[in-house]
């Protein structure tokens, strides 16, 4: 019987929503291409507003790594770039024509390649940005050489869609994808399933990799939980990530020749009328997923998850790294002595609340911090839900203090800012520790480089 890898610490919060098992064609006419997902990428142009482009034409490359290009994920004519402040890149938007072509890369068998030759179809493409690194969750450098690649085939987070229905019918793409990931490492390829979320007889059948079983609450989906549980990384080590759908369409590059970003997106979230799957393309345009389809109220629509993801609008774009869209209320409003009420309905991670005797209930939570922000005191409720052997708190406060030896002696380079976010929602601080930590580790990327 094959180990299975136990997660004690952790906390699953039950949300309303969960997409049903139902899939229909998103039809977007727009996809965007989002800077910003990409850490320290500092954008070049290649196109100009009105070029055609197909799948796979670079638009921009990254001006400190000049190898790594960003390319188009459709067909059609590259239409807007979206400014912020200090007129920086936010959206490259590409108006797509339907036809979906793409470049050709040429078809080949990744067990013919070598390293160099897998990694250099890769970029030419746009594929490689697919794959990230640990430390510090940014485009992997493809100079290196990992000691392991992670694939994690479940998400753990609330309302986290199905993995395994998004490989149905992807079985042959997803054994090419993991043979081109055995090509980039002298060490193992792992491949990560839950005893709960995940049937193992769907990958019964996959080689070149070790599968590994893991059980337990959020965070046990996030890679940094299972890199310290199978291959934990100290300083000066590298490991390399990516997810079932980004291998893929890595798999789907060698077997076609062609760029094809067409991948699963679930819509969720307890404002939506009808959630399920959406079949769509990197970066789509979510209106057609939305309109008429999301309750009057005030909403928060979110590219990725409740805990992790990013604000968007309605008529947004889903961010490169995301399987799933969330709506939830907007939480805009203030309660009088609302620490006075008996709370019935609310959620709460301690006893302050009812909810406790009521563990498999689903509740409909806003996006309201109950409360400004506050003393940071020692109070023990992270060691909880944070199932690393770091101590939080202490790390915390090494990164407001930008003590770049103690940061390391407490195991910054061990973590990502999604592992802090339970931390985050139960802290009665109310600090934003995910960006707290996203600083921290571009710290230390920056003294480190």
């Amino acid at each position: 019987m094959s180990t299975v890898y136990s997660v004690k610490k952790g906390l699953d919060i039950k949300l309303l929503g969960e997409a049903e098992k139902t899939i229909i064609d998103l039809d977007a006419k727009r996809f965007a291409i989002k800077p910003p997902d990409f850490i320290g990428c500092f954008p070049k142009m290649l196109v100009k507003e009105g070029d055609s482009v197909k799948a796979g034409t670079p638009l921009f490359f990254d001006k400190y790594r000049e190898n790594i290009t960003y390319t188009s994920p459709v067909s059609g004519k590259f239409v807007e770039i979206k400014r912020g402040a200090k007129r920086k890149i936010l959206e490259l938007i590409i108006e797509s024509d339907g036809k979906f072509e793409s470049l050709d890369f040429g078809s080949t068998d990744a067990g013919s390649l070598d390293k160099q030759q897998v990694t250099e179809k890769l970029l030419k493409s746009g594929v490689w940005p697919l794959i990230r690194q640990r430390p510090y969750a940014v485009v992997a450098n493809p100079d290196d050489t990992p000691k392991s690649i992670f694939v994690s085939a479940f998400n753990s987070a609330p309302l986290a869609p199905d993995y395994e229905l998004m490989i149905k019918g992807n079985e042959k793409a997803l054994q090419a994808g993991l043979d081109v990931l055995a090509k980039l490492t002298s060490g193992k390829v792992h491949l990560n399933i839950h005893a709960k979320l995940n049937h193992p007889d769907t990958f019964k059948n996959v080689s070149n990799v070790q599968v590994n079983t893991f059980s337990g609450p959020h965070p046990s989906g996030n890679v940094s939980v299972q890199v310290s549980r199978l291959d934990p990384i100290n300083k000066g080590d590298v490991v390399w990530y990516t997810d079932v759908q980004g291998v893929i369409t890595m798999g789907k590059l060698f077997l076609t020749g062609k760029y094809d970003s067409s991948r699963m997106v679930a819509l969720t979230g307890s404002e939506v009328l009808k959630p399920r799957y959406y079949r769509a393309h990197t970066g789509a345009n979510i209106t057609n997923m939305v309109v008429d389809n999301v309750t009057d109220n005030k909403n928060r629509f979110i590219s990725g998850d409740v805990l992790t993801g990013i604000k968007i609008e309605s008529d947004g774009f889903i961010g490169f790294y995301d399987s799933m869209v969330t709506v939830i209320p907007e939480g805009d409003y203030y309660e009088f002595f609302g620490w006075a009420h008996p709370g019935f309905g609310k959620w709460s991670f301690s006893k302050t609340y009812p909810s406790w005797l009521t563990p498999n209930k689903k509740y409909r939570l806003d996006t309201n911090m109950h409360g400004g922000l506050r003393a940071f005191v020692l109070t023990g409720l992270y060691e909880k839900v944070f199932p690393f052997d770091i101590y939080p708190m202490q790390l915390m406060k090494a990164i407001l203090v930008e003590d770049i030896d103690l940061m390391e002696n407490l195991g910054i380079y061990e973590i990502d800012a999604e592992d802090f976010a339970l931390c985050e929602v139960i802290d009665p601080s109310k600090i934003s520790m995910q960006e707290l930590v996203r600083n921290g580790l571009e710290l230390m990327r920056k003294e480190m480089s």
